[in-house]
């Protein structure tokens, strides 16, 4: 499921002759994925909102790039071919999709496809994993129904500071991480019913704050050396959570250590980042894919030495 996909290799010669006698129209064409998802996905509150809208196609036409724009954007500098849809809608969970966007869904077989639901599990529930669980499972039967080989991905999404630190907030007095944990559970039991695999968001956002990365608590200010992975609401990412995000989906969808990325990447450089805060980004998705299985070693050879404009 997680086998890279790099469609530049060398043919064989036997393999060549074969392609120049098939048409045009059965010579290998990009992989679908299509994003389902809410403001988790198309990133409001930052930059990557709206950034490379134009490589995706956004089924809804909001001109949306979000996570989708820097997934496919990290994939072109891999020499992995996508082709990279996005479905969103603000605050909904995947129940709303499943209501109101099957036709739109529908419209395509897909060969990957991503998701996630409410970021607290159940609006009215928080932490009740029961709502993800079943709409995960009619969702899966629906992508299916369209391509029996959908390979299917959850994101795990991350703690979320105003759960956390306001009191009489469900999270409040727990550590930071414990949300995160509490929602990965919830997709962990999704995810075995039907087959799919997790993408370890917001584990990754934790590990980012245990190794001083990122900065826990943006309600006391932001450490020196830090970022600060949610925006200006403490519910919603930053650019740099929602570059952790893709980088996460990335390196658990195509099996890239994100470090091959290197730390001169250029959606990185585009959206303002040091070179020093992409590599230790791409670190910390590397090591929480590593810690469950999910890539193997194969860090950058750093041979571009100075960040430029992505190409296209």
């Amino acid at each position: 499921m997680n086998t890279p996909r790099l469609f530049g290799k060398r043919l064989s010669l036997a393999a060549a002759a074969l392609l120049f006698t098939m048409p045009a129209s059965s010579t290998l064409a990009a992989e679908s994925v299509l994003f389902i998802g809410n403001s988790f996905t198309f990133g409001y509150g930052s930059a990557a909102r709206y950034y490379r809208a134009d490589t995706v196609t956004d089924l809804n036409k909001e001109g949306t790039g979000g996570v989708p724009a820097l997934f496919k954007s990290f994939a072109d500098q891999a020499d992995v071919d996508y082709d990279v849809s996005i479905e969103t809608y603000p605050g909904a969970g995947l129940d709303f999709h499943l209501a109101n966007r099957l036709e739109l869904i529908g419209q395509q077989p897909w060969d990957h496809a991503v998701m996630h639901g409410f970021s607290t599990l159940d609006r009215d529930a928080p932490g009740n994993p029961a709502t993800l669980i079943a709409t995960v499972a009619d969702m899966a039967e629906f992508l299916r129904g369209l391509n029996a080989d959908s390979e299917l991905y959850l994101s795990a999404t991350w703690s979320r500071a105003d759960m956390v630190y306001p009191e009489n907030k469900p999270w409040h007095g727990t550590p930071i991480e414990q949300m995160a944990i509490d929602i990965r559970a919830g997709y962990d039991a999704a995810a075995v019913g039907v087959g799919a695999s997790v993408n370890p968001v917001g584990e990754a956002w934790s590990r980012a704050m245990a190794t001083g990365v990122a900065d826990p608590n943006p309600y006391d200010g932001i450490a020196p050396g830090q970022v600060d992975l949610w925006t200006w609401d403490h519910y919603h990412a930053s650019s740099y959570g929602y570059y952790l995000e893709a980088l996460v989906v990335f390196g658990n969808v195509t099996g890239i250590d994100p470090r091959a990325l290197g730390r001169n990447e250029c959606s990185g450089y585009e959206l303002g980042f040091s070179s020093a805060e992409t590599a230790a980004l791409q670190q910390v998705a590397f090591d929480q894919l590593a810690a469950e299985g999910k890539v193997t070693a194969a860090p950058s050879d750093e041979a571009r030495v100075i960040p430029q404009r992505c190409e296209g």
